[in-house]
This record gives structure tokens, sequence and C-alpha cells, in this order.
């Protein structure tokens, strides 16, 4: 079986961290969505209990 050699592939490594590091999270935060979800108000709805007829 034969040895690889560290070199080429510990550059591949470096640069492809690189890649996921410093490229693709400003594309990924530069995302926007077209609806922005809108804010609920703070007051709760009024629910009512249900009026069970068999007791």
């Amino acid at each position: 079986m034969p040895q690889l050699n560290p070199a080429p592939w510990f550059a591949i490594l470096i640069f492809s961290w690189l890649v996921f590091l410093i490229v693709l999270p400003p594309k990924v935060i530069a995302h926007t969505f077209p609806n922005e979800p809108t804010l609920q108000s703070a007051e709760k709805p009024q629910t009512n209990s249900w009026t069970w007829p068999w007791q």
C-alpha cells in the first residue's frame, strides 16, 4: 500500500477550511427572507372554558 505525501493534502485541508470559514459565512448571512416575521401583540387572547353537556 503506497504512502501518501501529506504536504498536498494538508494544503487542500487548509484551503477548504479557509473557504468554509471566510468565503461562505458572508454569503449565508447576506441571505434575506422575502417575508419578515411580524411581531405579535403581548396581550394574550381570551380563552373560554368548554362546557361539557355530560358533566
